[in-house]
């Protein structure tokens, strides 16, 4: 499944997946992911921010709305939820539109704004809303990594 992905872009999975063990949780959710995207990729979401907002602001949002439950052991298998997968569907979609070789974590980024545009049964994560209410738009954030893309 992750065969086309970045070596960051699957450590942003790894993260994910971290973060929700060490949370008790029962699925990889869209926050879990973006806390990822934080540990593995800080610069391009600080890169995108409006002035007044930090990446470590952000963070700690969404860190004060996930609840906290007993620790689930790194080998057990935890699965993605349906609104994270999506946001997956999501990355590849906006990878090959991008016409890129590979899903990376501007990808990762692109497919949670997307969702967010189009969210799963009118369900909003607590990703989506925290992106959404500090200032990124999916349209502004693509339009600003297909530029610096064609820059390089």
């Amino acid at each position: 499944m992750f065969e086309r992905y970045t070596d960051n872009a699957r450590l942003v999975i790894f993260l994910a997946r971290y973060e929700v063990s060490a949370r008790g949780s029962s699925s990889i959710e869209p926050e879990h992911l973006l806390l990822g995207l934080f540990r593995k990729d800080k610069a391009l979401i600080a890169g995108l921010l409006p002035a007044n907002v930090s990446t470590e602001m952000i963070r700690q949002q969404v860190e004060a709305s996930l609840t906290k439950g007993e620790r689930i052991p790194t080998a057990v298998e935890i699965p993605l939820s349906r609104m994270s997968e999506r946001v997956l569907e999501y990355a590849q979609e906006e990878s090959k539109d991008l016409k890129d070789g590979q899903v990376g974590t501007e990808h990762l980024l692109l497919g949670l704004l997307r969702h967010q545009s189009s969210s799963l049964r009118g369900k909003e994560s607590i990703a989506e809303r925290i992106l959404h209410e500090n200032g990124l738009e999916l349209a502004e954030v693509r339009q600003r990594i297909k530029s610096k893309a064609e820059k390089n």
